[in-house]
């Protein structure tokens, strides 16, 4: 499995995924909002927001990868 890069973060923006952490953690069911560069090589931070609470950046490094969740079972069990 490649690594989760900015590019591949740019193509989940604005969608609903799981977040699997290079840790071995999961942020389920967050929706990435948008990517920030920082200064200084490989600090890219990426934000996400959980429903309607404020949002929250986490380092691009520390995501393994991110699993895109399907809208049509999110409508029959919410």
């Amino acid at each position: 499995m490649e690594s989760f890069s900015a590019n591949s973060a740019k193509s989940y923006i604005g969608r609903n995924v799981n977040l699997h952490l290079k840790d071995g953690a999961v942020i389920v069911n967050v929706q990435l909002t948008k990517l920030k560069k920082c200064a200084g090589k490989n600090n890219n931070q990426i934000e996400y927001t959980m429903r309607n609470r404020k949002a929250t950046r986490i380092p691009l490094k520390s995501v393994a990868y991110a699993e895109m969740l399907n809208s049509n079972i999110m409508r029959i069990t919410a």
